[in-house]
């Protein structure tokens, strides 16, 4: 009856997970809760369904953290990691509480799971594809997360098997072409930027053609990302400044896909980001029903 925890779980911060319960329900519910009123206190029992099938669960902390703020108790039948199904609906969790309280949860805690399980099942797609391929590098999300959500779709991503790519801001530089023109040339943006990171982050500057990767390179650069190249194009750059810079790491981006991604696969290609692991991702079904007495 009860699961464990997936390794990636015990990362999140408890303040952190209670903080975003708080905000969540507070964004729910900022004051009377008159649907509250029919149901009362007592102690009822629900069941968290899964009705889409092959799903890769993945946010029950966030969801656990939601019941516990509200005072219910939630038994795992899966983990974080695990694919659910292949039957149409899978009873995937138990929630117990009074239930007034577990009804103020349900739709905050269904919104994470549900999101949540949706981009953990398609980055643990991308990187089946990549291990059918033998691909050496790794599969990356990107900075295009939800508002206020970002906590929970990168975790969903490390639960999927990809990388997180940068966290935020101050995670890692990233000199994309905006940089570079507000700078003056590609060279400057390095440098200035190196000036402020020092050793302990690495620099990446966003690049459309061999020659700026090599500058790129020539002036520190750490990852050079060739971005919107044709796979053949791709290819032929990595290869170059392989050849130049062996230490450089090289990532491909922009345009890329489920439908494409194996197009992209090279030896001299380090990591592929997709922007479509949080942009436009299904999310997963999920429904919780209490039972009747």
């Amino acid at each position: 009856m009860f699961a464990l925890k997936h390794p990636v779980a015990d990362s999140i911060p408890r303040p952190t997970l209670t903080r975003l319960a708080r905000e969540w329900l507070a964004e729910d519910t900022p004051n009377f809760d008159p649907a509250g009123v029919c149901v009362g206190s007592a102690v009822v029992e629900a069941r968290l369904l899964c009705k889409t099938p092959h799903t890769v669960l993945a946010g029950s902390p966030f969801f656990t953290a939601v019941f516990t703020e509200v005072g219910c108790t939630v038994d795992w039948i899966y983990q974080d990691g695990d694919e659910i199904g292949p039957e149409g609906v899978t009873l995937t969790a138990v929630v117990r509480g009074p239930a007034r309280d577990l009804l103020l949860g349900e739709r905050p805690a269904l919104n994470c799971l549900a999101r949540a399980s949706g981009i953990a099942t398609r980055c643990s797609r991308l990187q089946a594809m990549a291990k059918a391929s033998h691909w050496h590098g790794e599969v990356a999300g990107t900075r295009k997360t939800t508002p206020g959500f970002r906590l929970v779709e990168k975790y969903a991503m490390l639960v999927g098997g990809v990388s997180m790519h940068r966290q935020d801001l101050s995670g890692m530089v990233m000199l994309k072409d905006n940089h570079v023109w507000a700078s003056g040339s590609i060279t400057e943006a390095v440098t200035a930027a190196r000036s402020v990171c020092g050793f302990s982050s690495k620099v990446e500057v966003e690049c459309c053609s061999v020659e700026e990767g090599r500058e790129a390179a020539a002036a520190g650069a750490d990852i050079v990302m060739l971005d919107n190249l044709q796979p053949q194009e791709l290819h032929a750059a990595a290869r170059s400044l392989k050849s130049h810079f062996p230490s450089l790491l090289i990532e491909a981006s922009g345009g890329v896909g489920p439908d494409n991604i194996a197009l992209y696969f090279s030896s001299h290609v380090d990591v592929i980001s997709l922007g479509c692991i949080t942009q436009g991702c299904p999310v997963a079904d999920f429904s919780l029903k209490v039972q009747k007495p």
